[in-house]
């Protein structure tokens, strides 16, 4: 990854012996194992979804404070999942969603497309996709 001077902010995480890590500490937890199919932990696409949810939100909320008074209303919402290339490598698919109280649908449209952009995680080789768009009225 090349060096810069705009970076935001910066985190380091450790997974061995079946435990992930943050090097603050505030996020540890097990891991499920492939090799132990009976242990307990969160697997890769929880996290995936997990990290996905957290950067939408953060994208989502400073995005929401040009458009309403409310932005600690915003609730983003994403699934992940994995499929097997045919090579053995895996791919992933986030499809995210992003709600807020009081806002109509153009306003939902809007906030979501500027997340996006802020965090788009684009890839060049559609080893992974990321789909945002607005939640669907009523969506819990």
């Amino acid at each position: 990854m090349p060096e810069s001077e705009s970076w935001v902010h910066e985190a380091t995480a450790t997974a061995e012996g079946g435990h992930l890590h943050t090097d603050d500490g505030e996020l540890s937890t097990t891991l499920a194992s492939p090799l132990a199919p009976h242990c307990t932990g969160l697997a890769p696409e929880q996290l995936l979804a997990a990290a996905f949810a957290s950067c939408l939100h953060h994208a989502a909320v400073e995005a929401a404070n040009g458009i309403t008074d409310e932005a600690h209303t915003v609730q983003v919402r994403a699934q992940a999942r994995l499929a097997r290339e045919p090579d053995g490598r895996y791919r992933a698919d986030v499809r995210a969603s992003i709600a807020s109280v009081g806002l109509n649908r153009a306003q939902l449209t809007d906030l979501a497309h500027y997340a996006e952009r802020l965090w788009p995680f684009a890839s060049d080789d559609n080893r992974h996709t990321l789909t945002v768009g607005p939640a669907e009225p009523g969506a819990r």
